[in-house]
Formats: C-alpha cells, sequence, structure tokens
C-alpha cells in the first residue's frame, strides 16, 4: 500500500511514523512536510490547501490512500479533490468538515442527534454577545465560529475581556458561540469513521493553556497523555453511544456522511458528559501520544475507514505501557512566535530508552541545520510502565532539547499521577473493550 500524508505539523509526523511501522504499508509520501517527516519518507513541496494540487500529486504518485492531516485543507475541499479522482481519502468532505469549521453547525447536529452538549448561542454583534454572556454567566466561554487552529477560544471571569474576544470576531466579519461553562476534568476521543461505522481510540488528555497550572492563553495543545486510569470505566461506550455513532447517522441522514476522525473534546461534569467541540482530524499533540501506543497497523485501519469497511478492520491492541508527549514552543508562542533558531540536541533525545522526537514547526535551513519554523517546535514523547516513568522519561528528554527561548509546560500529566483528579459518576455502560459499533438499520 502506498500512502500519501498531508500536512506540515506534529500530528503527520505521528502518522507518517505509524504508517512507516505497518508491515501493509510499502511506501510513504508527505506534502509538505517537516524536517522531521524528510528525513523518514520523501516530501513534496505543494500547497496543502489546493485541493487540485493535492489530488494531481496523489494521481502522480499513484497512491493507495491519501490521509489528510490539519483541518484546513479539510475545510478547503481536498477530500473531495481526492475522491473525485477515485482515490480513497481519510478525511472528510468540505460538506462535512463543517462540524469543525463552525461551531454553530455543529451545535445544530448535535441538537438534532440528541447528543449532550453545553447550552449555547450566537452572536454576531455586541448587544447580542452581552446579552449571551449575562445568560450564562462567569466563566464566560467565548468561541469563534470558524477555524482558529485551537486558538480560537477564550475562557475567563473578566466580562470585558470576553466582550473584547467577541468583538474581534465581529471585527473581520465572524461571529461567535458563546456558551455555559462545562466544569470537570477534559478528555479527548478519536473516533474512527466510514460514513456508517465507528472505532473509538484510547482517551486522551491535553493541556490548552500555555502555562502552569492551566494559566495564560489557549494554544493549540502543549502536551498530553494516555491512557487515562481516573477515567470511569465505561466512558468510551458511553461516547460511543450517545455522541458519535448518533452524529454520524445524523450526518449520514444530512447526506453528507462523515468519513475520518471525529475528535470528540469532552468534559467530565457534575452533570454528566458534556461535548465541548467537535474536530474533523487526529487532534494535537493527543495524536503523538496515542498513536504511539497504538499496535493495531494503522494504515489498514485508515483504508478500511476510507472503503467504508471498518465493520471488518481488525480488533485494535494496545501497548500496556502510558505515553507522554511534552510540547516545546518558540519563544512568544501563542501570540507572535519567533522562527528562524537553531534546534540542538534532537539525536541524544533519541538515544533515551522510550523516548523519540516528534517534529512539529520545523524545518532544514541553508545549511542543512534543524531550526524552528512555527509556534509549536516539537514534541518530546516518552513511553513508561506507568505515567509516573514516562512522565520522568519525557521531561529527562525535553531537558536535552536546545532552543533559544523555547517554553514548556512541567505539569503535563502530572495531577493524574498524584492521583489528584476526581471525576462525577457516569451513566455510561461498563465494557472492557473498545468497540465497532454499526450504522443502525
Amino acid at each position: 500500500m502506498k500512502v500519501l500524508v498531508i500536512g506540515p505539523g506534529g500530528r503527520e509526523h505521528a502518522i507518517v511514523r505509524s504508517l512507516l511501522a505497518d508491515p501493509n504499508v510499502s511506501e510513504v509520501h508527505a506534502a509538505p512536510g517537516n524536517a522531521g517527516i524528510g528525513k523518514l519518507v520523501p516530501t513534496h513541496a505543494i500547497d496543502a490547501n489546493d485541493p487540485d494540487a493535492v489530488a494531481a500529486l496523489a494521481a502522480k504518485l499513484t497512491v493507495d490512500l491519501v490521509v489528510v492531516g490539519p483541518e484546513a485543507p479539510l475545510a478547503a475541499g481536498v477530500s473531495d479533490a481526492v475522491r473525485a479522482a477515485g482515490i480513497p481519502v481519510f478525511g472528510p468532505s468540505k460538506a462535512a468538515a463543517q462540524l469543525e469549521a463552525s461551531k454553530a453547525f455543529a451545535k445544530q447536529v448535535m441538537a438534532e442527534a440528541g447528543v449532550p452538549t453545553a447550552m449555547a448561542r450566537v452572536a454576531s454583534n455586541a448587544e447580542e454577545a452581552a446579552d449571551a454572556l449575562d445568560t450564562f454567566g462567569a466563566p464566560y466561554v467565548v468561541k469563534d465560529d470558524g477555524l482558529a487552529a485551537g486558538k480560537g477560544v477564550v475562557v475567563t471571569n473578566n466580562r470585558d475581556e470576553a466582550l473584547a474576544h467577541a468583538q474581534t470576531c465581529f471585527d473581520v466579519g465572524g461571529s461567535v458561540v458563546i456558551e455555559e461553562f462545562l466544569d470537570g476534568p477534559e478528555v479527548s476521543v478519536f473516533v474512527l469513521c466510514d460514513g456508517r461505522n465507528t472505532v473509538a481510540l484510547s482517551p486522551a488528555q491535553d493541556f490548552k493553556r500555555i502555562y502552569d497550572n492551566d494559566e495564560g492563553p489557549n494554544t493549540g495543545g502543549m502536551g498530553a497523555y494516555t491512557p487515562l486510569e481516573w477515567a470511569p470505566e465505561g466512558l468510551v461506550q458511553e461516547v460511543i453511544d450517545r455522541v458519535a455513532q448518533p452524529t454520524v447517522n445524523e450526518m449520514a441522514h444530512r447526506g453528507t456522511p462523515f468519513v475520518g476522525v471525529l475528535f470528540v473534546g469532552l468534559a467530565l461534569t457534575k452533570r454528566g458528559t458534556r461535548v465541548i467541540e467537535f474536530n474533523v482530524r487526529f487532534g494535537d499533540p493527543e495524536t503523538q501520544a496515542v498513536l504511539a501506543r497504538l499496535k493495531t497497523p494503522l494504515g489498514s485501519l485508515l483504508l478500511a475507514a476510507a472503503k467504508g469497511e471498518l465493520d471488518k478492520a481488525e480488533e485494535l491492541r494496545w501497548s500496556k505501557d502510558t505515553a507522554v508527549a511534552v510540547v516545546v514552543a518558540s519563544e512568544n508562542y501563542p501570540d507572535t512566535p519567533r522562527t528562524g533558531d537553531r534546534i540542538r540536541g534532537l539525536k541524544k533525545v533519541d538515544e533515551l530508552e522510550g523516548v523519540h522526537v516528534i517534529h512539529a514547526g520545523t524545518k532544514l535551513d541553508e545549511e542543512g541545520k534543524v531550526v524552528s519554523a512555527g509556534g509549536r517546535v516539537l514534541a518530546v514523547v516518552a513511553l513508561g510502565t506507568d505515567l509516573v516513568e514516562a512522565r520522568e522519561r519525557a521531561y529527562d528528554g525535553v531537558e536535552l532539547v536546545q532552543l533559544e527561548g523555547g517554553q514548556f509546560r512541567t505539569d503535563i500529566g502530572r495531577k493524574a499521577a498524584r492521583g489528584e483528579i476526581k471525576v462525577a459518576a457516569t451513566n455510561g455502560s461498563v465494557t472492557g473493550t473498545l468497540p465497532v459499533t454499526k450504522a443502525k438499520a
């Protein structure tokens, strides 16, 4: 099987790395890739958001599968163009990608499907925003209705700050979704979908704020770990039964079947499990941790989803180890990250037991040296027999990375390692497996 992976980041590096471990995959290409991906597979300098360019490259390479990583190409219709060329693609159509491209649309689908989520209102001007904020009260949650790379959300107790964020969206002709605040720990669940069937991967937890103790502005994600020993038994089955399968059924009913990853962001609240948001691709940096534990061949799994055959796919198998990913970001991230700085120590990191580096915002300079090329530069991923060991290994690796002005959180997975995360009981059914759920007749 020949596979083409679309995207330039850490998620795509992790996907490429897992594909290369699949005995059924004979060749992998990436476009545009990054410095880390380029050391593993051939890369192609195309515009990942150009549907025609991606389809043409896939046809030229005669690939058997295209995997679209980021949200922007999906929203631009890259998957549609590849499918029109007769090539299987793992990634939703432009119409189905609206589940992430428009939070208002996602709320409509959730309402129709009966998915438990936060109460919300859409606002398109300051007066509507103020009324919605006063309706739900503090903490205030304001989300840019469009794509924002995980950074278009403000959660604050300051009403003026919430209004100001809404106004920045209105000023460029956008709208916002204002929601009630959901308490409780957050969980990310990736659900593979083939338009009818759903398969859930191992849940993970990520860390959005830039600083320790969940302080500072939201980022695309500063770290993640999996599995979640503290998660309620039966959580995965509950996500399938109450969230993913109803959503997939609703999208099929609308004539826009969902094929790809439904990334379900959850809050485990006192009132039960609630959906915070949907994304339509693998999350970053959770993917780096989740795929580090996956033993089932990834290429075969994604091809089955692309062909509508997930119900025939191999059962998921997982490493017993715990995985931790710690992101190293550029100076001034997430505002105006500094780029072009040399990155040293990467070979030393890869020499550590159970540790590897996933590149995100990197490139090679004119001398062939690895330099920073984005806000989130790389992730150090470690496997350990438990969360304590995995954290120790990950941070041992981070300490070896030399990047001027680089920043990272020191508390990824710390509360869980200390047993400090508490969850209210849920009504999810008990299951010992990660199931395949077939569509309703």
